[in-house]
């Protein structure tokens, strides 16, 4: 009587292993959400802890309602969209993303004191938005257009004595431009700090210093991104590692 052949010690032999790991398949990972932007979206700083980020809120959210995703907040204070482009391609390959909230406009525009236009021309504003979103598609990841929050009146001025709203607008104009053009989704927290703004809201109250949101501006930016990621979530996304 033949006897069965045994792998030493009882294991499996690695072509058992090979067959039922293929069969059983891989578990899928969580989604991970890549939060690319300037100081508003790091969003610590003094008085605003990590979990009180729009990005810490958002987690939250997102696990308050049954759903799972993974926020990874690699935002950087001062960034323009031309230094975005030059880490791009690193940040990527470090973080793999399934989606990309991008978010980027308030340093752009700025005027520096002692300069009379803005850091970036809106043109090259546009040419390197544009870029980043096609790269960043490139590798499968889909994009969520962000504008920045409101300015608040009585924030400090520019280097020309102006209110940066002031040129912040053409900038966030061109982002809702590009949204149409490319069919893609926007989130616009220019136009609800605006509204925010008209309806009553001292945006100095949302601000730690008129720009930079505080606990409560950071809220309601998670609060407006959410229904717009959420069926981003739900979607089936494969698994990338």
């Amino acid at each position: 009587m033949n006897r069965p052949i045994l792998h030493p010690r009882g294991y499996l032999p690695l072509v058992a292993v090979a067959i039922l790991s293929a069969m059983i398949g891989a578990p899928e990972r969580a989604p991970r959400v890549l939060l690319l932007g300037d100081s508003i979206t790091l969003g610590v700083r003094p008085g605003v802890a990590a979990n009180q980020t729009f990005g810490g809120q958002l987690e939250t959210m997102i696990k308050a309602r049954g759903l799972d995703a993974s926020i990874i907040n690699v935002g950087i204070g001062g960034e323009r969209t031309d230094q975005a482009l030059a880490r791009l391609s690193e940040v990527l390959k470090a973080n793999r993303p399934d989606i990309v909230l991008l978010m980027y406009g308030t340093n752009d525009s700025y005027v520096d004191f002692g300069r009379k236009t803005s850091r970036l021309a809106i043109d090259q504003y546009r040419k390197n938005y544009g870029e980043l979103i096609e790269r960043i598609e490139q590798t499968g990841a889909k994009t969520v257009l962000m504008t920045p929050p409101r300015w608040a009146d009585d924030a400090p001025p520019n280097g020309l004595g102006e209110n940066p709203n002031l040129r912040l607008e053409p900038f966030v104009e061109l982002v809702r431009a590009i949204a149409r053009e490319r069919k893609r989704p926007l989130v616009d927290h220019y136009a609800v700090w605006s509204t925010a703004r008209q309806n009553g809201v001292e945006l100095m109250k949302w601000t730690t210093d008129g720009c930079h949101p505080n606990p409560d501006g950071h809220r309601a930016i998670a609060e407006e991104i959410l229904p717009n990621l959420q069926p981003l979530l739900t979607a089936t996304i494969p698994g990338k590692g």
